[in-house]
């Protein structure tokens, strides 16, 4: 059986640990629950008759002003990156934790979650690019999250 270790980034609030918790256990609590440091958790998926044991290491919120040690990169063959639809700073940075992902994982894949999308207008969703790597996520109604984390399971055993 193959495993692949996989990130979960972003600032704080934006739904990283929801989005485990919908994928890995099909669940979702409206309360909002700070992590500290790293939650790892399991999930066994098949890929076009290959096995994976993909850990999802659903690190805490990071920003300019408070970063994460760069320890949690280490051995990750791949990242989601999450932001809030509803904040635009959390999609901002975006780009910033992709660097600092990339420079420590130059060969990772990655996707990225643009999350709380039920909350989204039809208007400021025109604003938002999306391609195959980019998806609009809602943990609490279910949409896009095992897409989202497959898109990424399929890259890492490309």
């Amino acid at each position: 059986m193959i495993r692949k270790k996989i990130l979960l980034l972003g600032d704080f609030s934006v739904g990283k640990t929801s989005l485990v918790r919908r994928y890995v256990d099909g669940s979702f609590d409206d309360k909002y629950l700070t992590t500290i440091g790293v939650k790892i958790s399991k999930k066994l998926c098949s890929i076009e008759n290959i096995e994976c044991e993909v850990l999802i290491w659903d690190i805490e919120g990071s920003t300019p002003s408070k970063k994460i040690s760069l320890g949690y990169y280490k051995g990750a063959s791949g990242a989601i990156f999450v932001s809030d639809v509803t904040r635009r700073e959390t999609i901002d940075s975006l780009d910033e934790h992709k660097d600092i992902f990339l420079s420590e994982n130059p060969e990772a894949s990655f996707v990225t979650a643009y999350n709380k999308a039920d909350l989204l207008t039809d208007i400021a969703r025109e604003n938002i690019e999306l391609d195959e790597d980019t998806f609009f996520t809602s943990a609490k109604e279910n949409s896009n999250v095992e897409a989202l984390f497959i898109k990424l399971v399929e890259k890492m055993l490309s």
